[in-house]
C-alpha cells in the first residue's frame, strides 16, 4: 500500500477521508464491512471510496502523508497552533470511544506516512521510545531516503509494554535504509553522579553531542498518571510521578517532565537520565509529535506551548478536543 499523489492536484477534505479509509483497508486489513460500520456508511460507499483512492493516485503502495494533512480538522489544527503541518487519523465519529489499540494502530499508520512526508534526504532523525513510537516503527513501510541517519534519543531501557528502546530506532532505520546510531548507555542509572560519569565517557559524550544537532525528531508524549510508561518501565515510582504532578508537571516527553507551558520540571528521575534534553528537542527544526488519546490533551497542549512540536499527528477525538481547548 503506497501512494503517489499526482503533482499539483488540489487536495480536499474528501481526499483526507479517502486516505484514512485506505489505511484501514490496505494497512490494518479491515474488511469493507468493518470499515463501513466504523465510518457509519454503507459498504457500497467504502467500495467506491477505495476505487476513488486508487484512481486519484492517493493509493498505489503506501498512503500519501501529504494527503492526510488536508482534512479541515488538520488544517484547523495547523492554523490554530501555528504548526508546519498536522495529520489526523479519521477513524469515524465514534473514535473517542473506540478501542484504544485500534485507534493507536491507525494513528501509527498516519504517523508513519507523516514521517515519509516530512523526512528529507540527508536528515539526521532522532527517534524516541514508547508504545506509540514502537507502533509507528512497526507500521513504517520500506522507503529508501538517501543519506539519512537515525539516532536513539533515550538510552537503553525495557518495559512490559515495549522492548528495548533501541528497537524503535533500529527498526525505523531498517525501514528507511538509514544508518543507525544507538545510544550505548542505560536510559537511567542509580545516581546523578553516575549519570554525569556516563555522559562524560568519550563514546557516549559523542553520541549525546549528535543528539544536539538533529534535523528532525519523532516522539510522543505521555500524561501524568499512575499508569504512565515512565512508572511501568521502573524509571520512576508512582510517588515520584505524583510529586512531579504536584510540582506542576502535566506531560512526559522523552522521559522528561514538562509543565503547562512546556518548561522542564526537573523532578526525579531527571538528573539520573541519559537521554536527549528538552533544549535539544526544542531547537530541532522539524519535530513530529505522534499522540493517541484524549487523555493526552493537556500534555499535548503543553508540548505545543513549549515549542516542542512543529508537526502534529493525532487521532480524531484528540484533534477535536485540541480545537476546543
Amino acid at each position: 500500500m503506497t501512494q503517489s499523489p499526482k503533482p499539483n492536484r488540489p487536495k480536499s477534505d474528501k481526499d483526507a477521508v479517502l486516505a484514512n479509509v485506505a489505511l484501514l483497508y490496505y494497512g490494518q486489513g479491515l474488511t469493507q464491512s468493518e470499515i463501513a460500520k466504523r465510518m457509519q456508511v454503507s459498504r457500497a460507499t467504502i467500495v467506491n471510496m477505495l476505487r476513488d483512492s486508487r484512481e486519484k493516485g492517493i493509493v498505489e503502495i503506501r498512503v500519501d502523508g501529504g494527503t492526510l494533512s488536508t482534512s479541515s480538522l488538520a488544517r484547523d489544527l495547523r492554523d490554530k497552533f501555528g504548526l508546519a503541518d498536522a495529520y489526523v487519523a479519521l477513524s469515524g465519529v465514534n473514535n473517542a470511544s473506540s478501542n484504544r489499540a485500534q485507534v493507536l494502530a491507525q494513528v501509527a499508520q498516519v504517523g508513519a506516512a507523516a514521517v515519509l512526508d516530512i523526512a528529507e534526504a540527508g536528515d539526521r532523525i532522532g527517534v524516541a521510545w514508547g508504545e506509540t513510537i514502537l507502533a509507528v516503527s512497526n507500521m513504517m513501510p520500506k522507503a529508501q531516503i538517501e543519506d539519512v541517519e537515525i539516532c536513539q534519543l533515550i538510552g537503553s531501557m525495557t518495559s512490559s509494554r515495549v522492548p528495548a528502546s533501541e528497537n524503535c530506532a533500529i527498526q525505523m532505520a531498517n525501514k528507511l535504509g538509514a544508518t543507525v546510531f544507538t545510544l550505548h548507555a542505560p536510559g537511567i542509572v542509580a545516581t546523578a553522579e553516575m549519570a554525569d560519569t556516563f555522559r562524560n565517557e568519550p563514546t557516549i559524550k559523542a553520541q549525546i553531542a549528535r543528539l544536539d544537532a538533529m534535523d528532525m525528531t519523532i516522539a510522543s508524549i505521555g500524561n501524568i498518571s499512575p499508569e504512565t510508561h515512565l512508572a511501568d518501565a521502573g524509571m520512576a515510582t508512582i510517588a515520584e510521578v505524583g510529586a512531579a504532578c504536584e510540582a506542576g508537571a502535566v506531560g512526559i516527553i522523552c522521559c522528561r517532565y514538562i509543565d503547562a507551558k512546556g518548561n522542564a520540571v526537573p523532578m526525579e528521575p531527571d538528573a539520573r537520565l541519559i537521554a536527549t534534553s528538552l533544549a535539544s528537542l526544542r531547537k530541532t527544526s522539524k519535530k513530529l509529535l505522534v499522540v493517541c488519546g484524549i487523555d493526552r490533551l493537556d500534555a499535548t497542549l503543553a508540548a505545543i506551548s513549549g515549542g516542542l512540536v512543529t508537526h502534529l499527528c493525532v487521532d480524531q477525538a484528540l484533534g477535536e478536543a485540541l480545537l476546543k481547548s
